[in-house]
């Protein structure tokens, strides 16, 4: 039996300002409408053809997750989260996924491992690639999957290999290395997809990783569960989880062991690990730009412009990248793809919260845009999508009023149950106990107007709450 896993704990952060910490890169939509979230839950669930899969997350972007499997087609009978408080590396993520296949399925539970934020384009190749290391993890192998280089990429790390047998793994390389590599024809690039056996991988984990096999299963015991129709939680507990050191499983496992095998293939794989390659996923037009949304080109060559509604016009530039957002805009030089995070980092340094969130945010509910803030005001457009519901809840510092836009709305407000209209409003004094909730088929969406000394998302007391918050 095959079950997959689907890690979902990359920030994507050399994709900034499209990838952010509360939205990232598994959740960017491509041109078909699907994130690259939706296409791996499919991919793997297609290709295993799998009652279960399970998905290693931030337990923020739980619901978030939840909601964009059970827009895909062909979902599994049975979707399982293992919830982590805080990211630590791959390692972690693949030891508490283990340990849960051991307990439910068995130590001879084969795994197929995959990063939610990849694209394979020959699902048909892949297939095939799964039933070679299927094979190859029934021995007892730690199989890796290497892709064959197209060019010398020194932003990947690669395999040495002859055959299945795995000679060394080596770290990103320079430029006149990689060509070397390339050249050789003995080098895979490595992809971080990963098949073996559950049993087989822990033993090899608890050889050269004791720490993080013991700390795994403590968390996946320990967990807090909880489930509903088609899915499962665990929410695994801080306390448990922030001790174990955060280290890749290559480093921990693979780089060490002597039980691991590669399966070289071609995929038409891409981890879109930059805005180079995200610029390659859009055609190029016959000056070598490529790009997305409303822009307007003249005199532009070699340029990569992501865009939206509002125009982009560019003139007389070559060799850069633009991307906009609602609420951000980079310019940067092509040559300096891999140094975006450093633009994150900073951010992240200023407590900017550009590096963490868009203006509009998802919560289970739905989705809330901040249309304009200033001294002692916030303006929001909310919307709840249908049989949602917010905590039930008051503020210290602030007072609201709720003006309906469209849809019909449940408000409690103190002691006092309102059903509001397009065009109707209520007014929550500060302190007040309330509560929004849309009672009707189609979305709800108000305008929320703030007003107090102090606006920030941590001004919350919670007292009900349908989502476990």
């Amino acid at each position: 039996m095959i079950v997959p896993v689907v890690l979902s704990g990359g920030v994507g952060s050399r994709l900034w300002p499209l990838s952010r910490e509360a939205h990232p890169k598994p959740f960017i939509k491509l041109d078909d409408g699907q994130s690259l979230l939706q296409k791996t839950y499919q991919r793997v669930a297609s290709v295993s053809n799998a009652n279960e899969v399970i998905t290693v997350t931030n337990r923020e972007l739980f619901f978030y997750t939840k909601d964009e499997f059970e827009a895909t087609e062909n979902r599994a009978a049975q979707n399982t989260f293992l919830l982590e408080p805080v990211g630590r590396n791959s390692a972690m993520a693949i030891a508490v996924a283990a340990q849960y296949a051991l307990a439910q399925h068995g130590s001879d539970c084969t795994l197929l491992i995959m990063p939610a934020d990849h694209l394979i384009d020959d699902v048909v190749a892949f297939s095939h690639a799964v039933r070679r290391a299927e094979a190859l993890a029934s021995q007892g192998k730690l199989v890796t999957f290497g892709i064959k280089p197209t060019s010398p990429k020194t932003g990947f790390g690669y395999i040495e290999a002859d055959g299945h047998e795995v000679r060394r793994f080596v770290e990103k390389p320079d430029r006149q290395t990689a060509e070397e590599y390339l050249a050789s024809g003995k080098f895979f690039w490595n992809s971080g997809i990963f098949c073996m056996r559950a049993g087989s991988f822990l033993t090899e984990l608890s050889l050269f990783a004791p720490d993080i096999a013991d700390q795994a299963f403590k968390c996946v015991s320990g967990a807090k569960r909880s489930s509903g129709e088609g899915w499962q939680q665990y929410e695994m507990q801080q306390a448990d989880f922030e001790q174990i050191r955060s280290v890749s499983v290559d480093y921990a496992v693979f780089e060490k062991s002597q039980h691991v095998a590669v399966v070289p293939c071609e995929l038409g794989w891409s981890d879109i690990g930059s805005w180079t390659e995200y610029g390659a996923l859009h055609p190029s037009d016959q000056h070598h730009n490529n790009v997305t949304g409303n822009v307007m080109l003249k005199q532009t060559n070699n340029c990569i412009v992501q865009g939206g509604d509002r125009l982009i016009a560019t003139l007389g530039i070559s060799d850069l990248i633009i991307a906009d957002t609602s609420d951000a805009l980079l310019v940067a030089h092509k040559n300096c793809t891999q140094d975006v995070r450093t633009i994150v980092d900073e951010l992240k340094s200023r407590n900017d919260p550009s590096y963490k969130s868009f203006s509009t945010v998802h919560r289970p509910w739905g989705t809330y845009t901040v249309l304009q803030e200033g001294p002692r005001f916030k303006l929001k457009r909310i919307e709840v999508k249908s049989g949602g519901r917010l905590s039930l809840q008051s503020h210290k510092h602030r007072s609201e009023h709720w003006i309906v836009v469209s849809g019909n709305a449940l408000v409690t407000n103190a002691d006092e149950l309102i059903e509001l209209s397009p065009n109707q409003s209520t007014y929550i004094p500060l302190g007040n106990k309330h509560r929004l909730e849309n009672p009707g088929f189609n979305r709800l969406i108000l305008i929320e107007v703030q007003c107090g000394d102090y606006l920030g998302e941590d001004d919350i007391i919670r007292y009900e709450d349908a989502y476990g918050r």
